[in-house]
């Protein structure tokens, strides 16, 4: 096997490693997505995916992060975020939103994935206001998940989940 080939050879295994991570954590999010199961969907040994990525943080750092000035989907992303947030949140997300505010450690680490999120969405959107209208997005999905979830605002109850969907995405539009 000539360099070339093994070199060709590593890029596709890396390339089915980060397909199988987004479709895995895309169905079971980030806590119940398993190394295993990302090597079972790629068809390669878990080994394979340390080597090529190293941690399941560092993978989902790479299959989370959005193409460069693509608005459509940006777009999408949000709109599939804002539908996870309306739905039931897990454990551990729901702990951190609720001490967010009171614990610095939980502060800090919501700051951090809210900053890092705000920065890679305004990266895939196009535009001079990116960085603003991936700032208004990403607070808005705080927002609507704090006033669902801990709030419990009664409109939540009346307001079809397909409705808030529609109007978001008229919302959201470049």
């Amino acid at each position: 096997m000539t360099g070339t080939s093994r070199d060709a050879k590593r890029a596709r295994s890396a390339q089915r490693i980060l397909a199988a991570a987004q479709e895995e954590f895309a169905a079971h999010g980030y806590t119940r997505t398993t190394i295993r199961g990302i090597a079972d969907r790629a068809g390669v040994h878990a080994s394979l995916v340390m080597q090529h990525y190293g941690t399941k943080a560092a993978l989902f750092a790479i299959a989370a992060e959005l193409p460069d000035n693509d608005d459509k989907v940006a777009t999408d992303h949000l709109l599939d975020v804002l539908n996870v947030r309306l739905g039931e949140l897990p454990p551990e997300t729901r702990a951190l939103v609720r001490s967010m505010l009171t614990v610095p450690e939980a502060e800090e680490s919501m700051r951090n994935f809210l900053d890092e999120r705000v920065g890679n969405l305004a990266q895939s959107m196009q535009g001079d206001d990116a960085q603003v209208r991936a700032l208004l997005a990403v607070c808005s999905i705080l927002g609507l998940t704090v006033a669902q979830h801990f709030l419990k605002l009664s409109a939540f109850e009346t307001v079809p989940r397909e409705e808030l969907l529609q109007a978001a995405h008229a919302w959201m539009r470049p």
